[in-house]
């Protein structure tokens, strides 16, 4: 158990439990810049860290809200489980032909770390834009909302799945920000509360097959992933509790500009 790593766990969860945002976003580049470790080891770790943390959040949710749209984690499932496979199938046949593929792991985490800081900013737009409708607890029973998306709707879920499956599963970003984001677009009168729950459910699978998957690639660091976890869960906890007193529009566009600019280091590497 290292002390820094657990440490690093504990502010990262003060910081996903004041904000939401999610943990690969800010844990992976940590580990990279601060820690030396290698992004895909670093993707590898979060990843599972990112499911066991995650599955807690998703108890409450279902079990004391009720507040997941199983049906849509369903469609996103079908796009980003296959995907994820795929991805690892083809980072498997790189790494067996003796070809790096740490160059195209980089490359994706600095697009999805500039796309979720992107996405920091445009979610609070459609939050806004969100809260102005009428919620209502079935998606599905609006007509006014399924003339919207009539056709586009279930197809449009499948695809957003299958590029959060690429991106996750060699970024460990994205499956959050961006997820949320999209069923924003997709369902405007789905309530906050039903929104984050769904996505939060649905990126339990995609992050623990994800995660998994680069087990096998020996992509994990047990040791790490352990120090985290003792860190980062009651700093969630303590994040969560110190969120109401903590204003979070000056907090997301600060995240936001950091994660962009974190983006761009990766991508000019």
């Amino acid at each position: 158990m290292n002390l820094g790593y657990t440490l690093s766990g504990f502010m990262v969860g003060i910081l996903v439990g004041l904000t939401g945002v999610g943990g690969g976003s800010l844990m992976t580049p940590l580990l990279v810049f601060l820690f030396g470790f290698k992004p895909a080891v670093a993707v590898g770790t979060d990843l599972l860290f990112a499911a066991i943390t995650k599955t807690s959040g998703v108890w409450v949710h279902h079990g004391k809200h009720g507040s997941v749209d199983w049906k849509i984690v369903g469609w996103l499932a079908m796009g980003s489980i296959p995907f994820a496979l795929i991805t690892l199938f083809v980072l498997k046949h790189y790494m067996a032909v003796g070809k790096e593929t740490t160059g195209a792991i980089t490359f994706t985490l600095g697009i999805a770390l500039i796309l979720t800081g992107c996405s920091l900013i445009v979610r609070s737009v459609l939050m806004n834009r969100s809260a102005k409708l009428k919620p209502i607890d079935d998606e599905h029973s609006n007509p006014e909302n399924a003339a919207r998306f009539k056709h586009l709707q279930i197809p449009a879920t499948v695809l957003i799945g299958a590029v959060l499956g690429v991106l996750v599963t060699l970024s460990s970003v994205g499956a959050g920000a961006l997820g949320t984001v999209a069923l924003l677009f997709l369902y405007p009168r789905m309530t906050t509360l039903k929104i984050v729950g769904t996505d939060l459910a649905h990126a339990i699978p995609l992050t623990a097959v994800a995660g998994v998957g680069h087990l096998g690639l020996g992509n994990v660091d047990v040791v790490l992933l352990g120090s985290l976890l003792v860190g980062s869960l009651p700093g969630i906890w303590i994040g969560s509790h110190l969120s109401a007193k903590i204003p979070e529009r000056f907090l997301r566009p600060v995240l936001a500009t950091i994660l962009l600019l974190v983006g761009l280091k990766f991508i000019l590497q």
